[in-house]
This record gives C-alpha cells, structure tokens and sequence, in this order.
C-alpha cells in the first residue's frame, strides 16, 4: 500500500484541528465553573448560596398524636441568629413562644390555643431572613382531643 506524504500530512492537521475543537468546549466549561467562587452551602457566588437556611427538628410530640386542648409543644431551630426570627400558628392562630438558647439551637416552647377541641392542627412554623431565598418553614399535625 502506498502512502502519500502529503494526504499523511494534512490528516495529521485535520485531525489536531478537529481535537483542538473537541477540546475547547470542555476548557471553557471548566472555566465557568471554576471561576473562584465557592461551592458550598455559604459559596461566595451571591444569591441563595449565600446562607444557610433554619433548620427546625426535634418536633414534640409528634406528629399525629394525640393531644388535650392547651398541651405543650416544643421543637429545636437551628442556624437562627435570633428567637424573634421565628412565628408560630396553630391552625392560623398565631400563639406566643418561649425560646432559650441552648448552644447551638434555640429550644423552642409553646402551647396549644385552649380553644382547639375535637380537631386535627397543624403547627406552622415560619423563620424569617434577610433574603427571602434564606427563609425556612416547618411544621406537623397533632390530634387535638376532646378534653
């Protein structure tokens, strides 16, 4: 088989043009995204990965069970710089709170409205933030029982 020096060339030069191409959406892929901005929850990319939102857990009692009218509940809210951040409505009613703070997370207490008889509820939680994207809500149902 006979090769001819200058079809050898010019596919060796069509062949490192055609991997240069291939290779420069990847570079440029890879320069957007690793432009100096973090990756993380707290990225310095601005936007809703600048926070952290609230978490709310440790919900009592738990959800679904059943309860007498004006029973206590509690629940943990972490990464909240303040209690005040927080509002709580039973089945739309809103209810004080008490909040301590127990490194790192507040313990949050409150009641049920006495006036709730006979009746499923939920307890709504809303965690106010600066941005709207860093604003968490929660919640849970409880049986509220006849007395």
């Amino acid at each position: 088989m006979l090769i001819n020096n200058k079809n050898t060339s010019m596919q060796k030069i069509t062949l490192l043009a055609l991997s240069l191409l291939l290779s420069l959406p990847l570079t440029t892929h890879a320069t957007e995204h690793h432009s100096g901005h973090g990756g993380g929850p707290k990225g310095g990319g601005g936007g809703a990965s600048g926070c952290v939102k609230a978490q709310l857990t440790k919900f009592a009692p738990a959800h679904l069970t059943e309860v007498v009218p004006g029973a206590e509940f509690s629940f943990f809210a972490f990464n909240i710089a303040k209690a005040d951040q927080i509002s709580i409505t039973v089945k739309n009613i809103p209810v004080d709170f008490e909040a301590e703070f127990k490194d790192p997370y507040f313990l949050i207490k409150s009641k049920l409205p006495v006036e709730l008889v006979k009746t499923f509820a939920r307890i709504n939680i809303k965690v106010k933030a600066k941005s709207p994207d860093c604003e968490a809500e929660n919640g849970w149902l409880l049986n509220i029982a006849e007395k």
